[in-house]
């Protein structure tokens, strides 16, 4: 690695920016490959739970941290073992079962080493990651408190924010993302997890400052991330909001937009 090189680590969400739907594009894997083989540390960051982020991880050819569960979690995989760990508080976990479980929805909720899917109609088990159980209740089904939940059903999510919101802002973490499936996710985590306390955790393992760090993403839960590092490169069909709280803005994640700021750094050393 060059000595006059600013940067050492990508950080990349990848729902809506490394991946589009449930593929990683063949160009922002390369990219990816590519700066590793340049000397740069890559750390998954995303709202998704470990397993799935090793995975994608496995393919492209990167280890080291993953930061998952929308920053609640930084799994070193190589151990098999946690630096970061924050959990949802056991009494806003109750009421919110209570109402997940009263309503129609969709819930995955990451406990431990499993993914909880709360679903009303039994699912396609061959569909299923390994690591998902299928529950038609949330209450009971697990004895440790979760790292995230991920709601989808907008009459549940709106009892969600009108009724436990405010009584519990400041502990914990209301935002909507953008799954998949192109629908709106209510994703909740505690107030003490984010991709900017999680990508910190990853550098100090690294041996990094969080300014030696380019970050990728698309959603709001990546602005902790944006705030902290050197540079931070917004997808092309992001919000506003997130446009302008990054360094650059480049392509659409269906236009290779990792990819294309990847190559830009690798050829002049900056994102814009």
């Amino acid at each position: 690695m060059g000595s006059g090189m600013a940067f050492k680590a990508l950080a990349i969400d990848l729902d809506g920016t490394l991946l589009v739907g449930e593929n990683l594009p063949a160009a922002n894997r390369d990219a990816v490959r590519d700066a590793v083989a340049a000397g740069y540390a890559v750390v998954i960051a995303t709202a998704r739970w470990q397993q799935m982020a090793v995975r994608i991880a496995t393919e492209i050819g990167i280890e080291g941290p993953v930061i998952a569960c929308s920053g609640a979690q930084v799994r070193l995989p190589a151990e098999a073992r946690d630096i970061f760990d924050e959990r949802l508080p056991a009494d806003f976990v109750a009421d919110l079962y209570a109402l997940c479980d009263a309503d129609r929805c969709i819930a995955t909720v990451t406990v431990d080493d499993e993914v909880l899917l709360k679903l009303d109609g039994e699912p396609d088990r061959g569909a299923m990651p390994p690591e998902m159980r299928w529950v038609r209740r949330l209450e009971g089904a697990a004895s440790s408190l979760p790292r995230v939940a991920a709601i989808q059903g907008s009459a549940v999510n709106a009892r969600i924010r009108a009724e436990l919101e405010p009584r519990y802002t400041g502990r914990v973490h209301f935002f909507d993302s953008i799954g998949p499936s192109g629908k709106v996710i209510l994703t909740l985590t505690a107030a003490t997890a984010s991709k900017g306390e999680a990508l910190k955790a990853a550098c100090a393992h690294l041996g990094i400052d969080p300014q030696e760090v380019v970050a990728f993403g698309d959603a709001h839960n990546d602005l902790e991330m944006f705030k902290i590092v050197g540079a931070s490169v917004a997808m092309g069909q992001a919000e506003a909001e997130v446009k302008a709280a990054a360094t650059t803005v480049t392509m659409r994640n269906d236009q290779d937009g990792v990819a294309r700021a990847i190559e830009h750094l690798l050829g002049h050393g900056h994102v814009n």
